[in-house]
């Protein structure tokens, strides 16, 4: 029996060594060099306050900032400690619910607004935490931020293309944008104005 124990116990600890201990180390440092600012979450700085995560959505609620994904995380919207879908099917009525819902919310804050509404600003991603949307999600909401932040249409359409993000790889997927990153630069733009007016 001995000899059987030993040597499983030197292999669990020198596995629990290398694959706990070394590894995680070191892929921790090459991250901490090479990619610093991916390594510590993509965090978003504005005048040295931390605002949030390129990387996480925020639930912005506010009729003058552009609105993401919903977020079917609990207890709070985007609670990255609870990230993970409803996993509600698309015929499942609590889930037509949630998105009849979601949809009389765009046109309550947006009523003049005819066009298709885009199908991520009514449901919910797989993680719960997307910081993205389409840019028909962002394109439907311009009319509204212009409005509210007393722009022309056209100024907002063309934030929205300067911060867009091509499909990845030239392929994959449909281009976006960072909501995040978008409203910052929506306020970084409404300063600007007020700093020459």
């Amino acid at each position: 029996m001995k000899s059987v124990l030993r040597p499983a116990f030197v292999l669990f600890t020198a596995l629990t060594l290398v694959c706990g201990v070394l590894y995680p180390f070191a892929i921790t440092g090459v991250g901490q060099i090479f990619f610093p600012d991916k390594a510590a979450g993509s965090l978003v700085l504005r005048d040295g306050s931390l605002v949030g995560s390129a990387l996480i959505g925020q639930a912005f609620s506010s009729p003058a900032y552009f609105w993401g994904r919903p977020s079917a995380t609990s207890p709070m919207p985007n609670n990255a400690t609870s990230s993970g879908g409803s996993n509600l099917g698309p015929t499942n009525p609590a889930q037509i619910d949630a998105v009849k819902e979601r949809i009389e919310a765009l046109k309550l804050a947006d009523p003049g607004n005819t066009a298709r509404i885009p199908v991520d600003l009514v449901t919910a991603s797989a993680s719960g935490l997307d910081p993205e949307i389409s840019l028909a999600a962002a394109y439907y909401q311009a009319g509204r931020i212009a409005r509210t932040r007393k722009l022309t249409i056209e100024e907002v359409r063309g934030m929205i293309d300067k911060h867009s993000d091509p499909q990845y790889f030239g392929f994959f997927g449909e281009p976006r944008v960072n909501v995040l990153a978008l409203n910052l630069a929506l306020d970084q733009r409404r300063q600007i104005s007020g700093h020459e007016g």
